[in-house]
């Protein structure tokens, strides 16, 4: 049977961007703990959580099974021009470390919007209209940061960068992936599909995630598994919850216990002969539970369901 190959993330041990980072787990336990679950593949995680000299990440990779590294995200502000320079700096310093631990499959620069920090995004996450949008002038704007970011890093790496769809961000809804992908250049930029993240853009429960997949097959270079609990979804939607208040009442549950057709996933996945990783994210917050814990469920739950990747 062909594997599925099965990375997790330090936000699924509580390090999420706009946290408060005082009571992190340090990256050492979360690097045995994911080990431990099950897992044989990582991402970064903010710039400082991991060391950021190259061989002291490898040797910490190497000394635990040579954990192989996935990915590292980065936000840019790619509506305003004037954060592109800064975005492109901190892109190319973060792939330049994850080059020079890379190993096989090589890892993706993972660029997003600053997801978060624009009140009327973070407000109408799962409820994007049209006129929430970017504009004709700001779309090329934000395209145009991105395709020079990825273009950037791979001058300087040889890495390829993927966009990740997110909800509070500016790239949600699925038109707006959609219109991402035409403005940028395919050979630059393909697309980390997001599955919670995907479904609650989408402002609703019942899409079918397949034929969503299948729209941007040709874009979709490496996969995060995220479920989506509909009851809250549905809840943060009718009491317009923004988005933080949504994730602090749970709406990414564990893997199985939301409404995303995961079988259904993993069954394009190897009909498109898919040979990269899948990456878990739980967005683990203070007071919801033990992380490695978590992990360990996740991982079981892939592995019953595993089958449908054969």
């Amino acid at each position: 049977m062909k594997q599925l190959l099965v990375g997790n993330a330090p936000c699924s041990w509580g390090t999420l961007e706009h946290q408060d980072t005082s009571k992190q787990i340090p990256f050492s336990r979360m690097l045995d703990e994911l080990v431990e679950t099950g897992y044989t593949g990582t991402e970064l995680g903010d710039w400082g959580y991991m060391p950021t000299d190259p061989e002291a990440l490898r040797n910490e990779l190497k000394k635990r099974g040579n954990v192989v590294m996935l990915g590292a995200f980065v936000p840019v502000a790619l509506k305003h021009a004037q954060a592109h320079a800064e975005g492109r700096e901190r892109a190319v310093k973060t792939a330049r470390l994850l080059a020079a631990v890379a190993t096989a499959p090589a890892p993706f620069l993972v660029l997003s919007d600053d997801n978060g920090t624009d009140p009327l995004r973070t407000r109408r996450a799962g409820l994007i209209r049209p006129i929430d949008g970017l504009r004709k002038e700001e779309w090329r704007v934000f395209a145009r940061g991105a395709d020079e970011i990825a273009g950037a890093v791979f001058g300087e790496t040889g890495l390829r960068t993927v966009f990740h769809h997110h909800c509070a961000g500016y790239v949600e809804a699925p038109d707006e992936i959609e219109l991402l992908l035409e403005k940028t250049s395919p050979e630059r930029l393909g697309l980390v599909f997001d599955t919670g993240h995907y479904m609650h853009g989408a402002g609703r429960e019942d899409i079918d995630l397949t034929a969503a997949l299948k729209r941007f097959r040709e874009r979709i270079w490496y996969v995060h598994l995220k479920d989506l609990d509909s009851a809250v979804a549905r809840r943060s939607r009718k009491e317009e919850w923004d988005y933080f208040t949504a994730m602090r009442n749970g709406l990414y549950p564990e893997l199985g216990k939301g409404c995303v057709d995961f079988p259904a996933v993993l069954r394009w996945l190897a009909a498109q002969h898919y040979q990269g990783y899948a990456l878990v994210e739980q967005d683990v917050l203070p007071g919801m539970g033990t992380p490695k814990e978590s992990a360990q469920r996740n991982r079981d739950y892939l592995g019953s369901i595993e089958a449908n990747f054969a």
